[in-house]
């Protein structure tokens, strides 16, 4: 998932700064090999993209930044293509379209076909007013889908596994991965 944001600090000597994401609090460490290689070094307030990741001791980075105004200037610049390059590019992009269609349409019916239809019985006062998730057996983040309701199962439902490294979050790897969500 991409985010866009502002370089705040810059320290060209040593090759890192922070990135301030738009969205949420905090600054974000940004490497120098995070930016894209060649072309004039980072400079401080630049609007940038990027995704975000965990490094080992669990602190949050942006990786694979792209500048937001340079973007611009360079495809302003650019020559225009030949139609055949655009057809053949427009083929590609419409092929792996299809292709991520199919395969996500796989993975919903997979994953419904696969939650078990029973029912648990809870005491009345365990059941959540209102809910539009209920208990029903399943137990796995491939059985949820979305992070509101693993949230919902990991806090209602019995038996769940769905939080391997016990922090509260269920489901980092599948839908739970915005790195603002406590």
């Amino acid at each position: 998932m991409r985010f866009v944001g502002t370089l705040t600090k810059w320290n060209d000597d040593r090759g890192f700064g922070f990135v301030t994401p738009d969205i949420g609090d905090g600054e974000l460490f940004a490497h120098i090999s995070a930016f894209p290689k060649g072309g004039p070094r980072p400079m401080i307030g630049e609007r940038v993209s990027f995704e975000v990741a965990a490094d080992p001791a669990g602190k949050k980075k942006a990786l694979n930044i792209v500048y937001l105004e340079r973007a611009a200037q360079r495809s302003a610049a650019r020559p225009a293509r030949s139609p055949a390059a655009r057809s053949s590019r427009s083929g590609l992009i419409g092929a792996i379209l299809v292709i991520a269609i199919v395969i996500g349409g796989y993975y919903q019916y997979r994953a419904r076909s696969q939650a078990a239809p029973l029912q648990t019985v809870a005491e009345p006062s365990a059941v959540a007013p209102s809910s539009r998730f209920s208990c029903d057996g399943r137990t796995h983040c491939s059985q949820m889908t979305s992070c509101a309701e693993a949230k919902y199962f990991l806090s209602h439902c019995p038996g769940v596994e769905m939080d391997g490294d016990h922090d509260g979050v269920p489901c980092e790897q599948q839908w739970c991965t915005t790195p603002f969500s406590e």
